[in-house]
C-alpha cells in the first residue's frame, strides 16, 4: 500500500526545492570570479544607466586555458543578430572545407552545328553568393570563343540547386526591399566585388531645372518598371527624391525632387526572381558577344537534360568568409546555410542546413545550453543564444584547422582599411583595442554585441562576449566598447575613456530607408550605411 501523502509538507518541499534550484541556477549562471579586480572593473561599467532594464550576458575567458575570468549571465537567451555568422561561418569552414568552390555552369540542350545551337542554354546556378555581373560577362565570352552564335531557343534560368523560399524565417516584411535582405537562390548575381547579391543600382541624376531627372539602372538588365517622375528643382532646393520599390513585383516607384547642379544618388534595391534577373543580365552578356537568342529568358525546372559546356569556379570559402565576417555581408551566411543542407544533408533549404550546424555544434560539445537558430545571419528575431555558447565556440575554434583564416576575416578594431575593420573600422580608434581586439559585432533596433578575442597587457589571449538585448533609449555600444578596451588596457582609466566611434565616416550608399536606429542610437532616414550593422538593423 502507498504511504500517504503529508500535503501541508508539499508546499514546504516544493519551495524547498524551488529555492535550491534557483541557488543554483544562479550559482551556475554568475560564478565566482576568477580575477576579483576585473569583475569589479567591468560591474562598474555595466552599472551603466543605458544598460538600465535590458538584458545583458557577459563572459569573459582564459583563451588558453579557458578558465573564467569574469561572467554575467551566461547562460541567458539573448537575440545575437550578425554575431550569428560566427556560428554560420564556423560550421560551413569545419562541415564544407575551407577550399569548397561554387560552380556555376552554362550547359546545353540540343545539339551544335555549325555555330548553331538547336535548343537553350541552361545558366545552371551552383549557389555561387559572389557571382558577379562581370563573371557572367566573362561566361558569355567562352560560349562565343565555343564558335556557337545562334541559339534557336532560350536561356533557361536554373536556380534549383536550393529550395524556392527567398526570404529567411522570421525576416522583416518591410526589410525587404533593401540590400541587406536579399532574396536567396541557387543562382543569383552580385553587383560589386563585397558581393552586394540580387540587387539593382539605381542612379538619379538632375537635369535642367523644371525637367525630369535621369534614372538609370546598373545593371541594364535588371527587370524593373520605373513609374512616377523625379523632377529637377531650382539649384540649392531641397533633396526630396525617393525611389521605393513595390513590395513582392519589380517595380520602382520615383518621386519628389534634386536640386539641379547636385550629385547623382544612387539606391541600392533588391530584385525579384534572382535566378531570372540573373539570367537576363548573362543574356545581354551574351548579345554583347555577337551571340544571337531566339526566345526570351524562362525558367528551367532543374530536370532538363543537358551537357556543360563552359563553367565559372567562386574564390574558396576561406576567402568568402571575409566579406562576411568583415563587412556582415547576410547574403553570403544565407548561402552558406544552404549549401551545408544541400552537401550534407541532399536538400539546399534552411532547415536541412540548420539541422547540420546543430550537428556540428553537438559534435563539437557545443549543443547546450538551449538555443535557437533559423538562419544563417542572425537577420531573424527568432534566433537565440547565449554568451557562454558564443565563448565556446569561440575556444573550441582555436583548434581548428581553419582557425587562422576565420581569425584572419574577423573585424579588427579602428582600422580603417574596409577589408580589415570592416564594421569595427571607426571604433575604439586611439585605444589599447585599436588593431588588438579581433571580433564580430552584431546590432539590430534593441540589440547590440560584440564577441572575439582580445590581448590584454600581460600577453594572455582573451575570449570575451558582451551582448545586450532589449533597451529601448540610448545606445549601449560605448559601454561595450568601453569593455573591450578595458580588456586591451588592463586598466580601468582607459576603457572609461574609450569612445564608441571617431568623425572617420565610412562610405555610404543611398539607400532611401525609413527611419532606422543607427550606431549612436539616434533615428536615421534617407541615407543607409553601406553596412547594415552600421544603422543596427542585421
Amino acid at each position: 500500500m502507498p504511504a500517504r501523502l503529508n500535503r501541508r509538507a508539499l508546499p514546504l518541499a516544493a519551495a524547498a526545492l524551488a529555492a535550491s534550484l534557483l541557488a543554483g541556477s544562479a550559482q551556475a549562471d554568475d560564478p565566482a570570479p576568477a580575477d576579483a579586480t576585473l569583475t569589479a572593473d567591468l560591474d562598474t561599467l555595466l552599472a551603466d544607466a543605458r544598460l538600465a532594464n535590458a538584458q545583458t550576458g557577459v563572459q569573459v575567458l582564459d583563451a588558453t586555458t579557458g578558465d573564467v575570468l569574469y561572467s554575467r549571465q551566461p547562460g541567458a537567451l539573448l537575440t545575437p543578430a550578425s554575431t550569428m555568422k560566427t556560428v554560420t561561418s564556423a560550421a560551413a569552414l569545419d562541415l564544407l572545407g575551407a577550399d569548397h568552390r561554387f560552380t556555376t555552369e552554362v550547359r546545353t540542350t540540343g545539339t551544335v552545328a555549325a555555330g548553331r545551337l538547336r535548343g537553350d542554354l541552361v545558366l545552371r546556378g551552383g549557389g555561387d553568393p559572389s557571382l558577379l555581373v562581370q563573371d557572367l560577362d566573362d561566361l558569355a565570352a567562352k560560349v562565343a570563343a565555343t564558335g556557337i552564335t545562334t541559339v534557336t531557343g532560350r536561356v533557361l534560368a536554373d536556380g534549383t540547386r536550393y529550395d524556392t523560399t527567398p526570404l529567411g524565417p522570421g525576416w522583416a516584411w518591410d526589410d525587404e526591399p533593401y540590400s541587406y535582405s536579399p532574396q536567396i537562390s541557387g543562382l543569383t548575381v552580385a553587383n560589386d566585388t563585397e558581393y552586394t547579391m540580387d540587387t539593382v543600382q539605381v542612379t538619379v541624376t538632375p537635369g535642367t531645372a523644371g525637367s525630369p531627372a535621369a534614372v538609370t539602372l546598373v545593371p541594364a538588365e535588371a527587370p524593373m518598371k520605373l513609374t512616377g517622375t523625379i523632377t529637377t528643382g531650382a539649384t540649392g532646393s531641397a533633396a526630396t527624391a525617393g525611389v521605393q520599390r513595390r513590395r513582392g513585383v519589380n517595380e520602382l516607384r520615383l518621386s519628389g525632387s534634386i536640386a539641379q547642379g547636385a550629385a547623382p544618388t544612387t539606391t541600392w534595391l533588391t530584385v525579384e526572381d534572382p535566378a531570372t534577373y540573373t539570367a537576363r543580365v548573362f543574356a545581354g552578356a551574351l548579345a554583347r558577344h555577337g551571340v544571337t537568342v531566339g526566345h526570351e529568358v524562362r525558367a528551367a525546372t532543374g530536370t532538363e537534360t543537358s551537357q556543360t559546356l563552359v563553367s565559372h569556379d567562386s574564390k574558396t570559402l576561406a576567402e568568402l568568409i571575409v566579406p562576411m565576417l568583415k563587412i556582415s555581408n547576410n547574403g553570403i551566411a544565407e548561402h552558406l546555410v544552404k549549401e551545408i543542407g544541400k552537401v550534407r544533408g541532399g536538400s539546399g533549404d534552411w532547415g536541412t542546413g540548420i539541422n547540420q550546424i546543430k550537428g556540428f555544434l553537438t559534435a563539437n560539445n557545443l549543443a547546450g545550453p538551449a538555443g535557437r537558430q533559423v538562419d544563417g545571419s542572425g537577420l531573424s528575431r527568432y534566433d537565440l543564444i547565449t554568451p557562454g555558447k558564443m565563448a565556446a565556440l569561440l575556444k573550441t575554434a582555436q583548434d581548428k584547422p581553419w582557425f587562422s583564416a576565420w581569425y584572419e576575416a574577423l573585424p579588427v578594431a579602428g582600422n580603417p582599411a574596409r577589408m580589415v575593420g570592416g564594421t569595427l573600422a571607426a571604433r575604439m580608434r586611439g585605444t589599447a583595442a585599436e588593431n588588438n581586439v579581433h571580433a564580430k559585432s552584431g546590432s539590430m533596433s534593441g540589440v547590440d554585441n560584440l564577441m572575439g578575442y582580445v590581448t590584454a597587457p600581460d600577453g594572455r589571449k582573451l575570449i570575451f562576449t558582451v551582448m545586450v538585448s532589449n533597451y529601448a533609449g540610448t545606445s549601449p555600444r560605448p559601454v561595450i566598447d568601453a569593455i573591450a578596451v578595458r580588456l586591451a588596457a588592463g586598466h580601468p582609466a582607459a576603457a572609461a575613456a574609450a569612445p564608441a566611434t571617431t568623425a572617420v565616416t565610412p562610405k555610404l550608399r543611398s539607400q532611401q530607408a525609413p527611419a532606422r536606429g543607427d550606431a549612436a542610437g539616434t533615428a536615421t532616414g534617407g541615407t543607409r550605411w553601406e553596412d547594415c550593422e552600421t544603422i543596427g538593423r542585421c
